[in-house]
């Protein structure tokens, strides 16, 4: 019986060994065409972005579709003194940030109100104005469309703690169809990782509660407790602890703009001229604000032959 048995197991040995080889043979093949598979694929997907070189510049602007940090050499700015008719928020805003600066604790801060009253060009002023003496503390403009990336932007700036960031997103605002709030939500405060002690989020929005009010009654007519709805919808700007307010300007303000700009700029004209003018501008646009001071500045500059940049 044991030759018999050994025999046996010889018999079965040799077949095995086949379908193994067989086997093998057959699989090569199909491994080799899945790794060029796998190559085509790499090449397909998006470059791995590159570690970001945050001393190349002073502020930059975040590109989503390659999720780097492209440099901005020159900010289009206004001098801070040139924002006239907000002083009180111009003084909320610098110490903010000034203290932050520094590597003190600072909030994030919603700047609020009134269109073409200076909220985008308060916050690019006020990075200006420090930036010379807080040569780390760097401007990153984030697009609306963008917001969802912001966790990502934030894992970014984890890697670079002694650099201070001011995230600014202009015109934030969200509509009925659009959830990314939630996640803003979570960034600015209550998520678990939270926001790193070395970025800001600096937003401008025409709106409050960066809702649209019927957005709003919406959720509260569909909800089955509409308190409740309300709050989780307005609870986004209280993750702010700066709200900021902008109003229309006065007509003394709106001269006063207009005069600032004039002088700065070498604007040779009377000032009886000026204001006259700048009062007929003003009438036709059916406004007055700082957008419509630096409209007329643009025009009256044309006229007169000078240039201002």
């Amino acid at each position: 019986m044991r030759n018999g048995s050994s025999a046996i197991l010889r018999d079965y040995t040799v077949p095995a060994r086949l379908c193994n080889g067989a086997l093998m043979n057959f699989l090569e093949p199909i491994s080799r065409v899945l790794e060029r598979i796998a190559r085509g694929l790499e090449r397909l997907g998006p470059p791995e972005a590159a570690t970001p070189d945050f001393s190349s510049a002073s502020a930059f602007l975040f590109q989503a579709e390659t999720a780097s940090f492209m440099p901005v050499p020159v900010v289009n700015c206004v001098p801070l003194p040139l924002l006239k008719g907000v002083d009180r928020n111009k003084d909320v805003l610098l110490a903010n940030t000034e203290r932050f600066a520094r590597g003190l604790p600072a909030n994030n801060a919603l700047l609020w109100g009134a269109r073409g009253m200076g909220k985008s060009s308060l916050i690019n002023a006020t990075h200006s104005a420090l930036c010379e003496g807080h040569p780390r503390l760097k401007l990153i403009e984030i697009h609306r469309e963008d917001i969802a990336a912001l966790p990502r932007v934030l894992s970014r700036l984890r890697t670079a703690p002694n650099d201070r960031f001011i995230l600014f997103c202009d015109d934030l605002s969200f509509e009925a169809v659009d959830n990314s709030y939630k996640s803003l939500k979570a960034v600015l405060e209550g998520g678990i990782e939270g926001r790193p002690q070395n970025a800001v989020l600096y937003a401008t929005s025409n709106r409050r509660h960066l809702m649209p009010r019927e957005m709003i009654e919406n959720e509260t007519s569909t909800a089955i407790n509409p308190a409740e709805a309300v709050e989780e919808k307005v609870s986004l700007s209280d993750r702010f602890g700066l709200w900021i307010g902008f109003h229309q300007c006065s007509q003394d303000d709106y001269l006063a703009m207009v005069r600032g700009y004039a002088n700065h700029y070498g604007l040779n004209a009377s000032q009886s001229d000026i204001e006259g003018s700048a009062l007929e501008w003003a009438a036709t646009r059916g406004s007055r604000s700082g957008r419509v001071a630096w409209q007329f500045t643009q025009d009256l500059a044309g006229r007169l032959g000078k240039s201002i940049h």
